[in-house]
């Protein structure tokens, strides 16, 4: 493996790590409704569990209200018993076309539980770049060793890798404290 080959390895797995990040923020709750919040969500339908966004569209065309419209009419009831099975503190409203969920405004405990959790998704993220980071500089030791680069390719391979590092890092700081910006924004 050469040097930009590391390099490329690296960078394509820590965007892939921060892309990981930013999808399980939008799971996490703020005080308006998004349809992230229920993208997670798997419902029993014809006898396996599939994917909310698979059998009906989400919307929130209110900041406080989430409405899913089932592609199939039929599957409304299964829709309903995965939300309330799903334990999301929605109470879902049916009128047999749509489901309505409505997003109660988040007490001051659970916006600073939220705000916890995108902490520790962001701590995650940073130790999976960090891993990252650790692979790419064994990969260059190896490499070197196999007589594949000097050994100052791979001080500069290694100085790269670093730079990357704070690159993607600072990505998900930024992330985490847009988010928590969010969740705490009333």
């Amino acid at each position: 493996m050469n040097a930009d080959e590391i390099q490329l390895d690296a960078e394509e797995r820590m965007e892939k790590a921060v892309s990981k990040l930013k999808n399980d923020l939008t799971g996490i709750r703020t005080g308006r409704a998004n349809p992230g919040l229920v993208d997670s969500l798997r419902v029993d339908v014809y006898g396996s569990p599939t994917p909310i966004k698979q059998i009906a569209s989400v919307s929130a065309p209110e900041p406080s209200q989430l409405v899913i419209r089932p592609f199939d009419p039929s599957t409304i009831k299964d829709i309903e018993k995965g939300i309330v099975g799903a334990n999301l503190g929605l109470t879902p409203q049916s009128d047999g076309k749509v489901i309505r969920l409505n997003v109660p405004a988040l007490s001051t405990e659970a916006r600073r539980s939220m705000v916890t959790r995108t902490k520790e998704l962001a701590e995650e993220a940073k130790v999976a770049i960090r891993s990252i980071r650790r692979d790419s500089n064994k990969h260059a030791d190896q490499a070197e060793k196999d007589k594949e680069m000097t050994e100052d390719d791979r001080d500069d391979a290694k100085k790269e890798t670093q730079e990357l590092t704070k690159k993607y890092e600072g990505k998900v700081t930024e992330l985490a404290k847009a988010k928590e910006v969010e969740v705490m924004d009333e």
